[in-house]
């Protein structure tokens, strides 16, 4: 903890602090659960976990590649995920709404269909599959790469029945389908903020970063076209960062309902079929 602590490294990829992503270093290389107990604890680890402990300390600092690289998981709404550099790791507040079911926002027993947009690793789409039980979840993203990651977690998760993985570009290879719910966490980094990232974020997939000047090419796309795709009490949620002020700029007559989280994030908007119908394109 002490070498982090001093070496500068940037937290934001599931800790914010030194002493947590020491912890999730050190519990995961060495097998442990976040729940160990005091003996798991106290016990003596053998010459080879301790190269691969302090070969990954080195690496996290000298690299600045997130810790959930050097493990190859990430955790989100309390689930295991593989992870590796084609996708993004999985940070988003979005995991407390699906882990409510979507309440009071939805009432989860009239969500049957859902559609998860830019699903990278599959953490959205396999979490609402888990926490809504009676859905269907489609999952498309643009990375055939990001889509083999995401392969491996429904299968891990045993939903190969109940989550379908599409390759596609937003909603071109959907066929007219509608669902009940459309969730997308896509790309909204914008030309500004990726200048001054933190050399963390740039192992990561900058197609999954990157969104244009505005940071907002992927979300007007969006907004253009989800009525087409909602049924008719259908509703969309986005998540857009800080770019929910460029997002409001640009449509200022949209009535953007954003949600609070208990637990922090922000920039995530709820939009109904009915206020997305004046934008179909």
């Amino acid at each position: 903890m002490d070498r982090f602590g001093k070496s500068g490294i940037f937290y934001g990829h599931g800790t914010d602090n030194a002493l947590d992503e020491a912890a999730f270093l050190v519990l995961r290389t060495l097998g442990l659960g976040f729940d160990a107990d005091e003996k798991q604890l106290d016990r003596t680890i053998d010459e080879s976990q301790k190269k691969l402990l302090l070969s990954r300390i080195e690496e996290r600092i000298k690299t600045r590649k997130p810790t959930a690289y050097l493990l190859g998981e990430a955790w989100f709404a309390g689930l295991k995920f593989h992870v590796n550099e084609h996708v993004l790791i999985p940070r988003s507040p979005l995991a407390e709404l699906i882990e409510d079911q979507f309440q009071p926002w939805c009432n989860p027993e009239h969500i049957n269909t859902v559609l998860d947009i830019g699903t990278g690793c599959g953490c959205i789409a396999i979490t609402t599959a888990k926490f809504l039980p009676s859905a269907n979840v489609d999952a498309i993203d643009i990375s055939a790469k990001a889509l083999s990651v995401a392969r491996k977690n429904v299968e891990y998760h045993d939903l190969c029945e109940r989550v379908s993985l599409i390759e596609s570009d937003v909603f071109s290879e959907l066929d007219g389908k509608t669902y009940d719910l459309i969730i997308a966490n896509p790309p909204y980094v914008d030309d500004q903020d990726m200048v001054t990232l933190a050399e963390e974020y740039r192992h990561e997939p900058a197609l999954g970063l990157y969104a244009g000047p505005d940071g907002l090419d992927i979300v007007h796309r969006l907004l253009g076209n989800a009525a087409h795709h909602l049924n008719a009490r259908g509703i969309l949620i986005v998540e857009v960062g800080n770019s929910q002020y460029a997002l409001e700029e640009a449509y200022p007559d949209v009535p953007f309902l954003w949600l609070d989280f208990e637990h922090g994030g922000e920039g995530v908007f709820l939009l109904e079929r009915k206020d997305l119908l004046p934008l179909s394109g």
